[in-house]
């Protein structure tokens, strides 16, 4: 919106209060004023933070928006500008289209820089938070061997041979040994370490010396150094190309080793399931072994009481017929005499209970 907009909606509003605008013309009039105002302020806004570029810092005048106006003076403004907008005076030059087009395009050339940076800083923290993952994941791998070390070397024997004096032995031992091996990777990284600073003071003295004669090369010595550097890239390509193969070569030798490690832990699994079942089998041979013996003892017995019956039966004669006849008949008797008498007792039995009843 330009300012005779601006200025033809003051004046319309001024009049409007004179007249008395009935409520919902005064509220879309409100409306209409808060939007100029905010898009006044926006610009206000934008103009301030380019003015403060350019300008030095105590050279700048107060903000517009830091600027206070009691009521009276502001009333004043207003009627003044009501005087000169009916008298038709002109008023003080504003930004011109091309002005405000320039301002708005150094704005969004700032703003284009601003989200350069911090997509740059983003990327940064992105790259170091990355290391710091990748340090952590290193030495979660590195505790999670040792456990599994310390596991199978020290707690499997701890289990198996519990408050042995050969148990603390090992654990001692498993840590004399951590710690000697933790002090030579420290005397490592030390020497390591002595060893980068001399050459990065070697570094630092050459490229000393070349800055103190980097005025004295010349055209041949240019030329030399660029014959140099590409002979150096060569080197560099052919060395990362070598690098290259020996990383694919490495990974094709973890895979077999990988491959080799799950037979080995399959031929593990099979040796021990063998194991048992040559133990199981064992034990079944000794029992068929035992029962083979037991067997064989009965099998003596009962020759040995086949050939007495053989025997026997080898000497038994039959009797004569009438001794049978005879025997038969006594047999007989004989049993009908034991039911006689059983008759006999069971009358007994009850006459003696019948006198015991009536005794009671």
């Amino acid at each position: 919106m330009t300012d005779d907009e601006i200025e033809s909606v003051l004046s319309d509003s001024h009049e409007g209060s004179e007249q008395e605008l009935p409520v919902i013309q005064l509220c879309g009039l409100v409306e209409e004023l808060s939007y100029v105002n905010s898009a006044l302020k926006t610009e206000t806004e934008m103009f301030e933070k380019y003015y403060a570029k350019l300008e030095p810092r105590d050279q700048r005048p107060s903000r517009l928006s830091e600027i206070k106006m009691s009521a009276a003076d502001y009333a004043q403004f207003r009627g003044r500008r009501r005087s000169k907008s009916r008298t038709g005076v002109d008023r003080g030059v504003g930004l011109t289209v091309d002005q405000k087009l320039e301002l708005v395009q150094k704005e969004l050339e700032d703003t284009k820089d601003d989200l350069r940076h911090m997509r740059a800083n983003a990327e940064r923290d992105m790259q170091h938070h990355e290391a710091i993952i990748e340090e952590a994941e290193i030495r979660w791998n590195e505790v999670a061997r040792a456990v599994h070390e310390f596991e199978k070397d020290i707690l499997k024997a701890i289990s198996k041979k519990k408050g042995s004096i050969l148990a603390t032995q090992k654990v001692m031992k498993y840590i004399e040994d951590t710690n000697r091996r933790r002090d030579n990777m420290k005397e490592k990284l030390r020497l390591k370490n002595v060893s980068l600073k001399v050459q990065r003071k070697k570094l630092l003295s050459q490229l000393r010396q070349k800055e103190e004669v980097g005025e004295a090369l010349h055209d041949v010595d240019f030329q030399q150094l660029k014959i140099e550097n590409a002979q150096f890239l060569e080197t560099i390509e052919a060395r990362n190309q070598e690098l290259t193969q020996l990383k694919l070569s490495s990974g094709n030798t973890l895979q077999v080793l990988n491959a080799y490690k799950s037979k080995l832990h399959k031929a593990m699994e099979i040796y021990i399931n063998l194991d048992k079942e040559i133990l199981l089998r064992k034990e079944l041979l000794d029992k068929i072994e035992k029962e083979t013996l037991q067997v064989e003892e009965d099998r003596a017995k009962a020759e040995a009481v086949n050939k007495r019956l053989r025997k026997q039966l080898a000497e038994f004669r039959a009797p004569q017929v009438m001794t049978y006849v005879r025997e038969k008949i006594l047999n007989g008797d004989l049993e009908k005499s034991i039911k006689m008498w059983e008759r006999k007792v069971e009358i007994a039995e009850g006459l003696r209970l019948l006198k015991h009843k009536k005794q009671r």
